[in-house]
This record gives structure tokens, sequence and C-alpha cells, in this order.
């Protein structure tokens, strides 16, 4: 038994036991065939793809077969489906996870399809798709991060979001002298205070600068990041954060804000969890503060994105569905089930409340990143969450804890 066989027994094997349906085309043309993976864990999002499917293969007189994995065991065997036995479409994520099957060849370029159909225009994420200037994948829905509030909070103390770095701090004093704590984070789980510094890098060094530092092309110890620790000890010296944020989930933290005991949080729509349902009508969303008027406004926005392997059998009945998917209808209908943000703008989201406010923070931005953990190699990115919990206690350490991340960077991308 040759190891391919075992590898496509086992890959078979691992998608009927998540469960595998064939939609039937017509007798006559099922030599066209379209083969789909998929990992989503909302059966309702699950039961609206295999409907657009079922559509697309009637129209289209194509054979598809839709295998569903678990989300969790997708993430291995994808390593294993993608050079052993290649779908001609599965879902995934942007970013680093994306970054490093492309660099092994195992994503088709579908940057002429982008550009035939204009996406690239609705789409500020497309460049969570994009390596060296050509495009892998399609964005299609995410978490956009920014500082959420209450509405009736700030009518009644005559506030309004604070836009530039002397308003923030001008902000917090106000909070403080309001009796309320200025940002709500909770960093028990590490990744929020990763959030945080995406925001302060994109704000103050711009997206490139981060896209090269999460590729492993910048040494942490450069002196750009040095700009960023110093800005964020001076808000950490300041006040600005919760006290003892590092025995506070996230949802500990959004529930402060909800109790208006705290004035703001950086954070993505799921913040809603965190609310009582009666309150979530009083949540808005305001861009973090510019840092540096000469840089343009840069998001993160962690999407998830659909793609054509580079060994899919029918690569051009995968680019026929590609076009039939991403149609803003077709796609709202695959996303609305599960709540995220559609990565199209042009998607009318206004009959949820919350996806309106989300759909704020992509309004006017220049371009997107990945949420820290999503962009770089995952030993950087434990490096990173764990030493940016450390320097929200522990600011003046900043150097040594930029060297302990270097290290990490320097094992996993070499030495520059």
């Amino acid at each position: 038994m040759t190891r391919n066989t075992l590898n496509r027994r086992r890959f078979l094997a691992a998608t009927a036991a998540a469960g595998t349906s064939c939609l039937a085309a017509p007798l006559y043309a099922q030599s066209r065939e379209l083969v789909i993976i998929s990992d989503r864990g909302n059966p309702d999002q699950r039961a609206a793809l295999t409907d657009i499917a079922n559509a697309f293969g009637r129209e289209a007189g194509v054979r598809v077969s839709l295998n569903n994995m678990d989300h969790e065991a997708h993430k291995t065997a994808i390593r294993n489906y993608l050079v052993a036995s290649p779908p001609d479409i599965n879902f995934w994520f942007s970013g680093e996870r994306m970054r490093g099957f492309v660099k092994r060849g195992l994503f088709s370029d579908i940057t002429d399809l982008v550009e035939k159909n204009g996406w690239a225009d609705v789409v500020p994420a497309m460049s969570a798709t994009t390596v060296d200037g050509r495009i892998y994948g399609l964005p299609t829905a995410g978490l956009v991060w920014g500082l959420w509030y209450r509405k009736d909070v700030f009518d009644s103390n005559g506030w309004t979001p604070p836009r530039t770095a002397e308003d923030f701090l001008s902000f917090g004093q106000n909070a403080r002298e309001a009796g309320m704590t200025p940002i709500a984070i909770g960093t028990k789980e590490m990744w929020p205070a990763a959030g945080w510094f995406d925001h302060m890098n994109l704000r103050i060094n711009g997206l490139d600068h981060h896209r090269a530092l999460m590729e492993g092309r910048i040494a942490y110890t450069d002196g750009s990041l040095t700009r960023v620790t110093d800005r964020w000890a001076e808000q950490v010296k300041a006040g600005m954060f919760l006290r003892n944020e590092t025995s506070y989930g996230w949802e500990q933290a959004a529930a402060i804000l909800a109790q208006k005991k705290a004035a703001m949080m950086d954070l993505a729509g799921f913040i809603i969890y965190g609310f009582p349902e009666a309150d979530r009508a009083q949540l808005r969303l305001a861009p973090f503060p510019t840092y540096d008027t000469g840089i343009g406004r840069y998001e993160d926005f962690s999407v998830d994105s659909i793609h054509i392997p580079s060994g899919a059998k029918n690569p051009e009945v995968a680019r026929d569905f590609l076009t039939y998917f991403y149609q803003p209808d077709r796609l709202w209908e695959y996303l609305k089930p599960d709540g995220n943000l559609p990565a199209r703008t042009d998607i009318d989201v206004s009959s949820d409340p919350i996806m309106v406010e989300s759909r704020k923070g992509l309004v006017g931005v220049d371009g997107t990143s990945q949420y820290f953990d999503r962009d770089t190699d995952p030993d950087v990115a434990q490096a990173g969450l764990k030493g940016f919990q450390e320097f929200m206690v522990r600011p003046e350490r900043a150097s040594d804890i930029l060297a302990g991340i270097e290290r990490a960077r320097a094992r996993a991308y070499g030495p520059l």
C-alpha cells in the first residue's frame, strides 16, 4: 500500500465520519464534477452552503460532492488532503495560515478572476488573501476590531469617541473623573493584549510594516517597535486600562463595560456575548485613534476565506463555482446564519444592528490585517501573546519582552 493511498483512505474515512453529501446533477452531465470541503460548525450555515452548492450543480450541470468536516479536525486534515487528495474548493483562513500553503504551491492564483469581476473594489480585506501582489483566495467574512462603547453612557456624559492619541489620553482622564475605567480589557486569555498591539502598530508603523513584521522580515528589537511600546507604556502609566487585567477573561471585561463601570473596549462584534440582550442596542463602534496622520487607516479584520487548491481536478468548474458563490445575495445567504461581517461591502446588513456597527469599522479603511495569532508563525504568536500580556503589567520590561519575542522570530524565520 502506497503512502498516498493510505493518506487518501484516512482522508475519506475522516470526511465520511464528518458527514458527506452528494448533490446529484442530471445524469447526462455527471462527467463534470466539483468536490468541496468545508469546516462549518453552524448547522444552519452548513444547510445554506448545501443549498447554494445544490443550486449551482443543477444550473451548471455538475455533480457536486460537499464534505463538511469538524472544524478542529479540519485544521489537521488540510495538511494532508491538499497534498494527497485535493478537492476543487476548500474553506480556510486568510493571513499566515493561508500564506504557508501558498508558499508550498498548494493554492491556485485567482488574481485574474478577481480582476475580471472587480471584486477588489468592494472587498477591502482582499489584501488578506494576497501574497506578493497575487491573490490566492476570496475573503468571505470575519471580525472587525474597534473601540466599542455604550451610547447612553457617552450621551449622558457629553462624550465623543477619541480621534487622536491626544484625544485618547484626555478621554481617559474624563472617564476616570466620572468614576469609570477608560478601557476594559481582560488578558487572562492573553490574546486581547495582542489585539491592542496590532492596533498600536498599525497606527504607528502602518500596514506594510505590520505585514513584514508578521512575516518575520522585521526584528522585534527594531526601533520601530520601541515607538509602539513607548506610546503603549504611556497609556498604561496613565491608568487607561482595567487594573489587574490578567485576572479577567474577555467576557468578564465586556461585562464591566455593560455594567457602565468602563467606558470603552477594543474587541470585535462577539462583544455582545458579554452583554445582556436588553443592553445590546446601546453598543456603538468607533475606530481606534490615529497616531500618525501620514499613515493610512488600517484595521484588524480576521477573515475566513475560500480557495481553489492547485491540485484541483476540476479547476475551471471551481472557478465557475467561485463566481456563482461570491455574488452578494448568495454570499449573504451563506453568512447570515453565523453572524460574521461579510467581506463584501456591497451586502446589505441593515437587518442586524451589530453588523451595522461592525460595518462602520470598515468604512474608509485603506487595508486590513489579520489578528496577531492568525498572521504570524504559531511559535512567534505564542511568544507575542505571553509577552504582550506581561507588558501590560510591567511595561518597564519592554526591551526584555521584545527581545524574547525576537528570539522566537529568529528560530521560526531565521536571522535577518
